[in-house]
C-alpha cells in the first residue's frame, strides 16, 4: 500500500498537513476490488459523464458540500480524485476544515488512473470536457478580437489581451473562472447516468 502525505495547498511557505495522504492508482484499485473504499469524483457532470472510475460517486468541486460526504471510516475511508489531483486536494482541505481527521486523494488523479491503465467508464453522447469548452471560448474570443481589432476598429485587440491574461491568471493560480463559469451552464449539469 502507497499513501503518501501532501501539502493541502501547494506553497514553499506552508507546513504540510499530516491529515492530507494520497494513495496511488494501484493501491485504489485494489481496494476497490475489496470493497473497502468509498471514491468521490470532484470533476464536474460533464468530465464525469464522458469517463469516470467504475463505482465513483460525483460530487462536483463548484458545489461540493461537506456535509454531504459520505462518513469515512478506517474499514471504508473516502478516496477523492479528480483529473489530475489539485481539485481533489481543494476538497479535502473542505473536509479536513471541517473537522475530517484524514482525507486521502487519488495521487495523479484519473490521468494516472489510465497511465496506469485501468478500466474507465464512460457515457455516450457526454458533453465535452470543461478544459475542450474552455480553449474553444477562449480561442473564439482571441480570435473574434483580433479580427475586429484588425477590420474594425483596433479598441477591439484589448478583448484578445483580456482573454490573454485571464489565462496566464488561471495558469498562475490553478484557478480558471471561465471553467467555473462554464461548470455552471445548463448542458454541463444534472447529467443523470
Amino acid at each position: 500500500m502507497t499513501v503518501t502525505q501532501q501539502n493541502p495547498i501547494p506553497s514553499a511557505s506552508q507546513e504540510r498537513d499530516p491529515r492530507l495522504k494520497e494513495i496511488d492508482a494501484l493501491t485504489l484499485k485494489q481496494w476497490l476490488d475489496q470493497g473497502r473504499v468509498q471514491l468521490i469524483d470532484v470533476r464536474e457532470p460533464g468530465e464525469y459523464a464522458d469517463e469516470r472510475i467504475p463505482g465513483a460517486i460525483n460530487m462536483p468541486l463548484s458545489t461540493f458540500d461537506p456535509a454531504k460526504v459520505p462518513a469515512s471510516t478506517p474499514e471504508k475511508p473516502v478516496v477523492l480524485h479528480c483529473r489530475m489531483g489539485s481539485r481533489s486536494i481543494r476538497a479535502s482541505c473542505q473536509l479536513l476544515d471541517r473537522g475530517w481527521p484524514e482525507v486521502i486523494s487519488l495521487k495523479g488523479g484519473i490521468e494516472a488512473w489510465k497511465a496506469a491503465k485501468l478500466p474507465v467508464t464512460r457515457t455516450q453522447n457526454a458533453p465535452i470536457s470543461i478544459m475542450r469548452q474552455v480553449q474553444i471560448a477562449a480561442g473564439s474570443l482571441v480570435l473574434t478580437g483580433t479580427l475586429l481589432g484588425a477590420f474594425v476598429n483596433s479598441w477591439w485587440l484589448l478583448l484578445s489581451g483580456f482573454v490573454g491574461a485571464g489565462l496566464v491568471f488561471a495558469g498562475v493560480t490553478n484557478t480558471c473562472g471561465m471553467a467555473l463559469l462554464l461548470a455552471r451552464m445548463p448542458w454541463n449539469r444534472g447529467q443523470s447516468l
